[in-house]
Order: C-alpha cells, then structure tokens, then sequence
C-alpha cells in the first residue's frame, strides 16, 4: 500500500506538469490571440487608410504610377516590421502582364504586379494561409479622383495591421504554426485578374495553401445596415469546409461581431461569392472567406473617401480577419474540404 502511496506521489507531479502544460496551450488560443488582436488600432488603420486612398494615388489604377506609389508605401510599411519576400522570389513584386489581363470586355491594361509578403510559421510552415486584399481600384475619370477608400484601401490597409499583429506575437515568442502570405493584388476591378494570376503561378505550392482569407471592402455600413454599427458580411465560409466556417465564427467569440450570411446564399442574385478575389483560390479547391461591408451609397464613386469610413467598425472587422488567420495558423489540422464549392 505504501509503495502505492509512494509511486502515485511521485507520478502525481509528472500529471500536474502534463495538466499545467495543457492548460497553458488552452490559454495559449486565448490570452495571446486576444492580446496580439488589440494591437490592431483604429489609429494605426486610420493613418494606413488616409495615405492610401489619398489624392496622391490618383485612385489607383491598374498598372498606374498611383497604384505603383501606394504599392511603395505599402512595401515600405512591411519592411519596417522586418518582413520580406518568400523564398524562391526576387523581390517583393510579382509581375502581372498585360496580355494576361487582356479581356473583350475591359480596357488593355498595362503591366502592373501582385505584392507579396511573407511570415515564416513554426513546425508546419511549408502550409501557408494567403491573406488577399485588392489593392487596386479605378484611377481618374474627368480630371476626378475616384479614391476608393472603402474599394479596396479599407482591405489593404487592413493587411498591414494583421501582418504587424502577426509580428508583434512572433517577438514575443508565438511564432504561429504554419506561414503566412500577405497578398496585395492587382486588376480586381478588371476581373480579379491579379488573384487569378497568383493562384496559377503560385510562389508556395498551391496544394501547401490551406485556406485563403480574402478582405474587400470592410470600412462602411452598407445598404439596409445604415444602423447596424456591429457586423460583417461573410461569404463563402462553408462552400468548400465547413470546418472553415465553424473556425470563423469560433473567432468571432473573440470580437463579437454580427455575422451575416445574407449574400452567402446558393441563390443570392448579387453573386458576390463570383466577384472577389477569394473566387479564384476557391476555384482551385482552397476553402476562402471573404469579409464585406456590403455596397454603399458611394460604391464606385468620388464620394468613397477616407472620410467616410466608420472607423471603429473596421477595426472590428480587422480583428475578426486576425483571430480567423491566428486559429487557421495555429490549428492542429488544416480545414477538411467536405463540400463541393456550390
């Protein structure tokens, strides 16, 4: 009996351990993720937004000087927090050319180039999660700037808050499991030309992309939410798994948005599913979600300006794209693919 006694005493420190190590991975979903999420700040959005969508970008056309000086400055912005390009590039662009882009229902466009960002992850970082924002939008039209603050600087202003989130865990020791892909595209407006481009000429296999999170116009209140200072569209969660649907609104217990699922309906005669850039990773069998603020009543036009956005509410939306990129980074298991995309 005593030696029962003995070796339970000695076992009972090596089960407490186990205990103590499992409770902290458990926090460790918790308290970190919640923690890196409010680093992302309304002001840090605002300054990214305001230089963004300004009148010095001239609106950001496709394969315009505008849109070239917004992709600077948004290099310049990750290179201050000691990110770089993946490995196997040459730099921090990915050449989109015009031939590629030629449409019979669009104008010819010139070159223009994706941006891609990379974050090297932990002990699964051959998979990748692609965090996509357009970074494009429509230039000038008679001498009038069409600024495009919501369309798309909202989504790539975005991007910079999650990657520094993102920075400021690796520092401090949360190196997430698997890698990160920070993707700027270009051509959205023209037909999602640039996602298309990456999702054929991958720099990370495409069969290593987990899961693609796709933010396109995230800073408004959309028609028929004019009151709603609470929610987000979410569009195509469970078309592809619906493990991915289930972790984003895992997510949301951290931010406690409303999500609505309106225009992820099979039948929705807006099929916004078609018309972002999460269509074309989905279309290669990658399961995506797209956050959207709906259309407004500036959607493409001068009025979309920086001025106008509901900052409190974008920061929301932003935390909620971190903590569904933080539990996709950190999950034991990639999403199961379990539908069929329809």
């Amino acid at each position: 009996m005593m030696r029962k006694i003995l070796i339970s005493a000695l076992l009972l420190p090596l089960f407490m351990g186990c205990t103590t190590a499992q409770n902290k991975l458990e926090k460790d979903d918790k308290i970190p993720l919640k923690k890196f999420m409010n680093t992302i700040t309304e002001e840090e959005l605002k300054t990214h937004l305001f230089t963004i969508a300004s009148d010095q970008m001239q609106g950001r056309d496709t394969g315009s000087e505008g849109q070239k000086k917004a992709g600077r400055y948004l290099i310049e912005q990750y290179q201050n927090l000691g990110l770089s390009y993946p490995l196997g590039a040459n730099n921090f662009y990915q050449p989109v050319p015009s031939k590629f882009m030629k449409t019979a229902w669009s104008p010819t466009l010139p070159d223009s180039e994706n941006i891609w960002v990379y974050l090297e992850g932990g002990e699964l970082k051959d998979e990748v999660i692609v965090i996509s924002a357009h970074y494009d939008h429509i230039g000038m039209k008679n001498n009038e700037i069409y600024n495009g603050a919501d369309d798309n600087g909202s989504g790539t202003s975005a991007l910079l808050e999650i990657a520094d989130a993102f920075v400021q865990a690796k520092k401090a020791g949360y190196t997430p499991k698997r890698s990160i892909l920070f993707l700027h595209v270009t051509g959205e407006e023209y037909g999602l030309h640039g996602s298309r481009y990456y999702a054929e000429n991958p720099i990370i296999p495409i069969e290593n992309t987990i899961a693609n999170i796709n933010i396109d116009m995230i800073g408004r209140r959309g028609y028929g939410k004019e009151k709603n200072d609470n929610y987000v569209y979410v569009i195509g969660s469970d078309r592809l798994s619906t493990d991915l649907h289930k972790l984003s609104e895992k997510a949301n217990n951290h931010v406690g948005l409303e999500l609505d699922y309106t225009y992820n309906d099979l039948n929705d005669p807006n099929r916004f599913y078609y018309r972002s850039d999460h269509y074309n990773f989905a279309r290669k069998g990658i399961p995506a979600i797209f956050y959207f603020d709906g259309v407004h009543e500036d959607y493409h036009k001068t009025t979309d300006t920086p001025d106008k956005i509901d900052f409190p509410l974008f920061t929301k939306r932003t935390k909620l794209a971190f903590a569904t990129a933080w539990k996709l980074a950190n999950a034991e298991n990639r999403p199961v693919i379990d539908r069929d995309g329809r």
